[in-house]
């Protein structure tokens, strides 16, 4: 199997194994409103290196969503003590910037002397003591599953279903255009090792709460498509959220409805927050249309293809400075 690409300032996968044989203990942590990759990377690293006899936790800043409960060893994932965590060192999984971890997480593992980031953003500026970042790798659990392999780390059945899970719901089911035959290749590995395939899958995919269903109907009510039918954009107003009584999970994956609409080219997800900020979610389908440009333009950041912006402001307001910005992009053919 192919080697990943790592550019010149990353450390190398002998490095990274340099750094778990000589420390004991880590603490591994992922963004908030946690998906399947942040999750999964954690489990597949954290049972890895607690099958190599090392001290592991497995904190995040929201927890562990209901929605990937079903996952072996997920009842290791717990909210962060209010008490820093006495730790060598500390891995950030799949977070594109350090602030995504979360302020309760980070002050989790303030003590940890060494900081390793490993992640596939492309925005990601490199915020760790040693960086693994591979941004034409599909998902985070891609990278952890060549680490694993390459260094001869064990593969205990929870690390090989959360590699799975991981890569699964980063490339929409080995859909999208960054699924390579590495990634199908890494697939089939899972298999030969004894991966549950369609159990797993019924999981992710056929096991959602009616309410999941109830939010659909009410983003369709919302949707908006531009003139020229390359647009497509639904809201989810705060109320909706609580008179749905939604989970942050529940919406994970709809935007793939609008993007799925023939000619529409990009899909974006306006999100009202509890704490007044918007939460922006954009994917393309035309690499013409870089989504993460975009979303640094406002602070945000991901990939080309998939991006995403928190931002101050009213529903209103933000729509339309966001999709000013997009139809310049489409304007201007780049």
């Amino acid at each position: 199997m192919s080697e990943i690409t790592i550019i010149p300032t990353n450390a190398s996968f002998a490095q990274i194994g340099e750094v778990i044989s000589n420390h004991q203990s880590f603490v591994l942590i992922s963004h908030v409103r946690p998906d399947g990759d942040a999750i999964g990377s954690q489990l597949a690293l954290g049972f890895a290196l607690l099958a190599a006899g090392k001290i592991v936790r497995m904190i995040n800043e929201d927890g562990l969503p209901e929605n990937l409960a079903f996952m072996a060893g997920s009842q290791k994932i717990e909210p962060p003590p209010s008490t820093p965590i006495d730790v060598e060192v500390a891995i950030a999984l799949d977070t594109a910037t350090k602030p995504r971890l979360g302020e309760k997480a980070l002050h989790a593992a303030s003590k940890a002397k060494l900081w390793l980031n490993i992640d596939h953003h492309i925005s990601n500026p490199g915020y760790g003591d040693l960086n693994l970042i591979d941004s034409t790798s599909p998902a985070t659990g891609q990278i952890l599953y060549q680490l694993i392999t390459a260094l001869g780390l064990p593969m205990p059945d929870e690390s090989r279903d959360a590699i799975y899970v991981a890569v699964s719901t980063d490339t929409g089911s080995f859909q999208y255009p960054s699924t390579t035959a590495i990634t199908y290749e890494l697939g089939a590995d899972l298999i030969n090792r004894g991966l549950d395939v369609g159990t797993i899958n019924s999981n992710i995919y056929d096991n959602y709460p009616y309410r999941r269903v109830e939010l659909m109907r009410a983003l369709l009510n919302t949707l908006e498509i531009t003139p020229d039918g390359i647009v497509a954009n639904w809201e989810l107003r705060d109320q909706t959220r609580l008179d749905l009584a939604l989970m942050p999970e529940d919406s994970e994956g709809l935007i793939d409805i609008i993007r799925a609409i023939r000619g529409v080219q990009i899909a974006v997800f306006f999100e009202e927050l509890a704490d007044g900020k918007i939460r922006v979610s954009m994917r393309s389908k035309d690499r013409r249309y870089n989504v993460c440009e975009v979303a640094l333009e406002f602070g945000g950041g991901g990939h080309a293809l998939a991006a995403g912006i928190r931002m101050d402001g009213s529903l209103a307001e933000v729509k339309r400075l966001v999709l000013d910005s997009i139809q310049r992009k489409i304007v201007s053919g780049t």
